[in-house]
C-alpha cells in the first residue's frame, strides 16, 4: 500500500511538471503568435484605387460607382478598402483605362465605348445604335458568349471587366432647335461619343466627343449644337435645360448602356479567390441597383424639366429613325470588318439582338403594350 501511495506521488509529480511545461510552451505560442498577429492583420488590408469617367456626385453614374466601392469594403469588413476618385480629381476622364491597364490605378468605372479609338469592338460593350436593352445586354454577357469575348478583348490591355450598371433607354437628347427630317441634322455641332457618334457623321453632323463635366460649357457657349447624356435625372443635375429646349425620345444610340467596371488583371489574379468573389459579386450588384434606380427617378426628373424649366418633349420622326437604321447598318458592317475582333463582336451581338429581340417581341414588348393600352398608360 505505502509503495502503491508514493509511486501515486511520483506520477502525480510527473504529470505536474508536464503540465507546466506544456503551458509554458504554450503561452510561448502564444506571446509569438500574438506578435505576429499585428503585421499579419495589417499585410491581409488592401487598398485600391478607383478612378472613374463621371464628374463628382453626378446622381446616378459617379453616386453608383461610389457605392460600388462602399459594398465591396463594406462586405468585407474594411479589409478591402477602395479610394475613389471621380473625374479629374486624379487623372482625366478618358484617361482611366490607360492607368488602370498600366497598373496607376486597380479599378475603373466607365463606359467602354469610350475607348473605341483602340478598337473599334469596345462599343458594343456599352450601347449602339439599334442594340440591345438593358435585360437583353445581361443575356449577351452572361449566357451569349458576351463576357468571353470581352475578356478576351480588354485581356490585351491587362484588364478584367464586369458589368456594373446600367442606365436603360436614354433620350435621343438636347437641340437648341427642332429637328424634324433627316436633313435638319446635317451641319450640326454635336457632343455623341462611341458608335453613335459613328452613325451621326453619317448623317452629317459634326460629332464632337467631351467628357460629361465639360458639356454645359460647351453648350451655353454655342460651342455645340446639342447634345447626348443620358435621361432626365441626369440632365436635369447637368442643368442642358439652361442652354437648349428641345428634348427628343427615345434614344436610338443608347437603347441600354451598359456601364463597367475595368479591373487590372494582374492586380485581381493576385487576390484570394473569395476576394475576386467579393468584387465581382459587388459589381453585378450594382448593375441591378442602378438600373433601378434611374428607372425610378427619370418619370419624376422629366416633369420637373417640363413643367419647371419649359422644356419641350419632342419624339424622333420616322423619317429621321430610318435614316438612323441606314447608318447604324454602315456603321455595323465597318466595324465588323475592322479586325477579326471587330468581326466575332459584331456577329455576336447580332446574332443575340435578333434572338433576344425576337423573344421580347412576343413577351415583354407585347404585354406592355397590352397593359397600357388597357389601363390608358
Amino acid at each position: 500500500m505505502l509503495n502503491d501511495i508514493k509511486n501515486l506521488k511520483k506520477i502525480k509529480t510527473s504529470s505536474r511538471r508536464k503540465f507546466i511545461k506544456g503551458a509554458v510552451a504554450t503561452t510561448g505560442l502564444a506571446m509569438a503568435a500574438s506578435t505576429l498577429a499585428a503585421p499579419a492583420i495589417a499585410q491581409s488590408k488592401i487598398e485600391a484605387v478607383m478612378v472613374a469617367t463621371w464628374p463628382k456626385n453626378l446622381p446616378g453614374l459617379d453616386t453608383g460607382a461610389r457605392r460600388f466601392a462602399q459594398k465591396v469594403e463594406a462586405m468585407t469588413d474594411g479589409r478591402i478598402k477602395i479610394n475613389y476618385y471621380s473625374a479629374g480629381e486624379r487623372v482625366g476622364a478618358f484617361d482611366v483605362f490607360d492607368v488602370v491597364g498600366k497598373g496607376d490605378a486597380q479599378i475603373y468605372h466607365g463606359a467602354e465605348y469610350y475607348w473605341t479609338g483602340k478598337e473599334k469592338a469596345f462599343g458594343y460593350f456599352c450601347s449602339v445604335p439599334m442594340g440591345l436593352t438593358y435585360t437583353e445586354f445581361n443575356s449577351w454577357i452572361r449566357f451569349a458568349g458576351g463576357q468571353q469575348l470581352w475578356d478576351e478583348l480588354s485581356g490585351k490591355f491587362n484588364i478584367k471587366p464586369f458589368m456594373c450598371g446600367n442606365t436603360g433607354v436614354q433620350m435621343q437628347g438636347w437641340f437648341r432647335k427642332e429637328i424634324n427630317t433627316p436633313e435638319d441634322l446635317k451641319g450640326l455641332k454635336m457632343r455623341i461619343p462611341g458608335v453613335g457618334g459613328q452613325m451621326m457623321s453619317k448623317l452629317g453632323v459634326s460629332v464632337v466627343n467631351v467628357p460629361g463635366g465639360q458639356i454645359y460649357e460647351q453648350l451655353m457657349s454655342g460651342a455645340i449644337d446639342a447634345t447626348e447624356w443620358v435621361g432626365p435625372w441626369n440632365d436635369e443635375a447637368l442643368k442642358f435645360y439652361e442652354a437648349a429646349k428641345f428634348y427628343y425620345y427615345p434614344g436610338v444610340h443608347e437603347p441600354g448602356s451598359m456601364l463597367s467596371i475595368g479591373v487590372n488583371k494582374s492586380w485581381l489574379t493576385s487576390l484570394s479567390k473569395l476576394d475576386q468573389l467579393l468584387i465581382e459579386t459587388a459589381a453585378t450588384a450594382e448593375n441591378e441597383i442602378m438600373m433601378s434606380e434611374f428607372n425610378a427617378k427619370n418619370g419624376e426628373a422629366l416633369k420637373r424639366l417640363i413643367n419647371n424649366h419649359g422644356v419641350q418633349l419632342r419624339r424622333v420622326s420616322d423619317r429621321i429613325y430610318d435614316a438612323f437604321g441606314k447608318a447604324a447598318k454602315e456603321v455595323d458592317a465597318e466595324n465588323e470588318a475592322s479586325s477579326d475582333m471587330g468581326k466575332r463582336v459584331v456577329q455576336s451581338f447580332h446574332k443575340a439582338r435578333a434572338e433576344l429581340g425576337a423573344w421580347n417581341k412576343i413577351a415583354d414588348q407585347a404585354y406592355v403594350a397590352q397593359r397600357n393600352r388597357v389601363l390608358g398608360i
